[in-house]
């Protein structure tokens, strides 16, 4: 199920994937990332592009759909947690907002339908 949530995140447009510590930050954009796995590790995009992840899918426990109260927003995301409840991989939906500020509804229509799909809190 892990390797299916990743894939249809890396399908829509505009999802930005991070995973951060105290020391580094690394931010890539969904558009066009294929998905594989091979044995424990999952890999998003392409080995020979500029950028790509691996995710150990041993390692990741469970992943939780969020809404998170911004100001004058809301954040929409999924996040991905090993089994001490640190977060290993975040999937932030962006250009949620028109220039006026107000929810694209297509955009929180995504969203919604892949919170659906796999419920807001997911244990693999």
């Amino acid at each position: 199920m892990l390797l299916e949530l990743l894939s249809d995140l890396v399908k829509i447009d505009d999802v930005l994937l991070i995973i951060k510590n105290n020391g580094a930050t690394s931010e890539i954009r969904s558009n066009s990332l294929g998905v594989r796995q091979k044995e424990k590790w999952i890999t998003i995009g392409d080995n020979a592009g500029p950028a790509h992840l691996h995710v150990n899918s041993e390692l990741i426990k469970r992943a939780e759909f969020v809404q998170e109260e911004k100001p004058g927003k809301i954040s929409f995301s999924v996040r991905f947690f090993d089994e001490g409840g640190e977060r290993i991989l975040a999937a932030f939906f962006t250009k949620m907002y028109d220039d006026s500020a107000q929810l694209v509804a297509e955009r929180k229509k995504l969203y919604d339908q892949l919170n659906q799909k796999f419920t807001s809190k997911i244990k693999f």
